[in-house]
């Protein structure tokens, strides 16, 4: 395995943190910097610790973690989407402009939802470690994983402010499909 290989595996884990960070950005439009900077920031963060942990809990758990990883990604990101949808369904029965604003505990949900497949390539990074070594630390690969996260969903979350500017009104609802969307593609590729 090569250090690029592993910035690809890190942009392809990636896509799921650029997919909720552009609907965090869409249901925030007036986030400001460094607030986008936290949510980008959440999103490595778990994408950096999830391969370490998967690399060092593998050696007892990586059968339970490679079968529960979907279904638990699944779970978490139908909760969020469809309390997404049902609050901004609310919201608009009750003409109110002003979302609330993203919280902790959401953006902690989020991250570790977004984050979950990233279990598996600690799996996988201790198999080739195993087999043919890698190119760097596994620390320093999950590093570049987390790096590589973060360089992709700020601007995520700032094209997401954009288009919620443009469609405030109907963005919790696009951001609560994404997110359920983005689930079931966790689950059909882990049942797969």
């Amino acid at each position: 395995m090569s250090i690029w290989e592993i910035l690809l595996i890190g942009v392809a884990l990636a896509m799921d943190a650029v997919a909720v960070g552009m609907t965090d950005g869409m249901t925030e439009p007036r986030m400001p910097l460094p607030k986008m900077c936290l949510v980008a920031g959440a999103f490595a963060l778990f994408q950096f610790a999830m391969p370490l942990l998967g690399y060092y809990a593998s050696y007892a758990f990586s059968s339970l973690i490679a079968k529960i990883a979907p279904y638990l990604s699944f779970a978490l990101l139908l909760l969020i989407g469809g309390k997404m949808i049902f609050d901004s369904v609310r919201e608009m029965k009750k003409k109110e402009t002003d979302r609330r604003p993203l919280g902790a505990g959401k953006l902690l949900v989020q991250a570790v939802a977004t984050s979950l497949d990233a279990l598996a390539v600690g799996v996988t990074l201790l198999a080739v470690d195993a087999a043919e070594g890698l190119p760097l630390h596994a620390a320093l690969c999950a590093l570049l994983i987390g790096g590589v996260t973060f360089l992709l969903a700020l601007p995520a979350v700032a094209i997401g402010k954009r288009a919620g500017d443009a469609f405030s009104d109907k963005a919790g609802i696009v951001g609560g499909v994404v997110l359920i969307a983005i689930g079931v593609k966790i689950l059909v590729e882990g049942l797969l």
